[in-house]
């Protein structure tokens, strides 16, 4: 073999090394109109320009699942559930297809895939599904033909052969299980947002960007409210140890990065503040106490495939007891239906409702090693004349549940009293040179 054909496959090797396979993930906001499509193409041109792969995930066009949505409300008040997931489903399907004719129109082929062409196997349950595996051989065969393959987040397909949906937020879940399954460099989270903030900046005007945050901080955040990922997405990546970064698909800021190990430095007390106002409370009062009593309560619940938040028991002098918990706001109506019932065959004095209401919580792993935190939460709260209705705690977060009038006051007031009014510049930042 001559010296230059020697050199030749010493660089090819070196530009295998460097290719990187980059998973994209681009939000309602960032497909929400044709314009916006062409911009997400011209992304993901450029992570292809720079040498890399990249398979593309995408949500519906924003405010498209909300109009679906609304027209079920208005057919039916009770939507058969498979019928509800082939509608919704429909959204990610309209942004795959443009997105991929955008790419192939630019000079870059892309192919579309929904859920199921893209091998997303499912458990048989709508609305909530989750992924039980992936057959990733489609994605495979194109990258290996230089084909850009677009896929609709957020579905999938049961054994059953039925269409599936993944739950408000599901397109990030995909996004990650793909990067999992093709063992990507990177999994990157495109939203209208430069990455996790300390707090929302539309209600916390002086709320800063994390330039990382631990994947147990992320994990609470996500679970407690904050928009920027899906909570299912975020365990997926813990589990497969998926790097994962959040980005905005309108700037070249850094983004943020989700660490899996702990800084040796000390952390801050409070890393951030999240909220939540798709909460709804309801309360079952004057139950027959007996050992069994709360799982005769929340069983018809979970059965209905209903997920429960914050839960509080209280025993009285009469020994009987109050059950209050709450729920997602969409599952209110029918968690209701089904306490309400439930309170018949009990013999319970009575029920109640509110979906009126909105969790707040603190969060930071710095709170392991401090103690009166809690003390200052709640001082602070009631400052600002808050009424702390619920509480739950963990090592490394605090939650409450308030009038939802008295949110964006709280949420404020908290975010000053932890510290975090903080405003730091960012760099500029080209994505497509992140490395794991």
């Amino acid at each position: 073999m001559g010296f230059s054909a020697i050199i030749f496959l010493f660089l090819t090797l070196l530009w295998l090394l460097s290719m990187a396979l980059y998973i994209q993930k681009f939000g309602g906001t960032s497909v929400g109109s044709i314009e916006r499509i062409q911009h997400v193409a011209d992304t993901v041109i450029k992570t292809k320009q720079a040498g890399h792969q990249v398979v593309v995930v995408v949500s519906a066009m924003s405010g498209e699942t909300d109009r679906l949505i609304g027209l079920i409300n208005q057919a039916v008040d009770a939507p058969n559930l498979r019928e509800y997931d082939v509608l919704v489903s429909t959204g990610e399907q309209v942004s795959m297809a443009l997105t991929a004719m955008c790419l192939s129109a630019k000079g870059y082929p892309a192919r579309s895939y929904t859920g199921a062409q893209a091998g997303i196997k499912t458990e048989s349950i709508h609305q909530k599904a989750h992924i039980n595996d992936i057959d990733v051989a489609s994605l495979k065969a194109a990258l290996a033909q230089d084909i850009i393959p677009v896929v609709a987040g957020f579905q999938g397909l049961s054994e059953e052969g039925e269409v599936t949906t993944l739950g408000r937020g599901g397109s990030d879940t995909t996004a990650v299980a793909i990067a999992a399954a093709l063992k990507a460099d990177e999994c990157q989270i495109y939203t209208d947002v430069d990455g996790v903030y300390t707090a929302d900046p539309r209600v916390v005007p002086a709320a800063r960007l994390l330039p990382t945050i631990t994947l147990e901080e992320m994990l609470e955040m996500a679970g407690l409210g904050a928009k920027v990922l899906q909570n299912r997405s975020v365990r997926y990546a813990g589990r497969f140890k998926v790097p994962l970064r959040v980005l905005s698909s309108f700037s070249n800021n850094p983004g943020t990065l989700i660490t899996y190990e702990e800084s040796t430095m000390e952390k801050p007390l409070v890393s951030g503040i999240a909220f939540n106002r798709s909460e709804a409370k309801i309360s079952i009062f004057g139950v027959p106490f007996k050992p069994d009593v709360t799982a005769k309560i929340l069983q018809p619940i979970a059965d209905a495939h209903i997920d429960i938040d914050m839960i509080l028991q209280n025993t009285t002098q009469d020994n009987s007891c109050d059950v209050t918990f709450t729920v997602n706001r969409e599952d209110y109506r029918r968690a209701l239906a089904i306490v309400e019932t439930t309170a018949k065959e009990l013999a319970a004095r009575g029920v109640s409702g509110d979906n009126k209401i909105a969790k707040l919580s603190i969060v930071g792993v710095g709170m392991r090693a401090h103690t009166g935190v809690a003390n200052k939460m709640f001082t602070t709260l009631a400052e600002e004349g808050v009424t702390v209705q619920l509480i739950t705690t963990s090592e490394i977060k605090i939650s409450v549940v308030i009038d939802e009038k008295y949110l964006e006051l709280a949420a404020r007031a908290l975010h000053t009293a932890f510290d975090l009014d903080v405003s730091e510049p960012t760099e500029e930042f080209d994505p497509v040179v992140i490395k794991k």
